[in-house]
């Protein structure tokens, strides 16, 4: 027989990013090792990318779920960490057929204010 589980109190853990900010700049500055050309450089990229991948997901195609993994991974790679917690919602979504178009209308919203954080960041230059 197996010991049942005991329930366990946990504490939340902080936000990986300020909350007043959808991009963790330490993180991004760690990824790309400080080089301000090189982050404004990825940054714009996530912004195109992020745009052709939604447009791409809003009818939650056959393949939204791969599509869904890349923004996630790359919202990793750039430090919008809220941009790939909803991006994983909905892939989880998309599996479970637990209210995709809420979860890429989330999504979306996630996308939308971290390019509005990029823009903000670009033109300050």
């Amino acid at each position: 027989m197996m010991p049942e589980l005991q329930r366990m109190d946990w504490m939340p853990s902080p936000p990986l990013a300020p909350l007043d900010n959808p991009l963790d700049l330490d993180h991004l500055a760690r990824m790309t090792l400080g080089d301000a050309g090189l982050e404004h450089e990825v940054l714009a990229m996530f912004a195109e990318q992020s745009t052709r991948l939604i447009a791409a997901m809003a009818a939650l195609p056959a393949d939204a779920s791969a599509l869904a993994h890349k923004l996630k991974g790359s919202a990793r790679g750039i430090g919008a960490f809220a941009v790939a917690d909803a991006a994983a919602q909905l892939e989880c979504a998309l599996r479970t057929g637990d209210h995709p178009s809420r979860a890429f209308a989330e999504l979306k919203e996630a996308v939308a204010e971290a390019q509005s954080a990029i823009e903000t960041i670009l033109r300050r230059g």
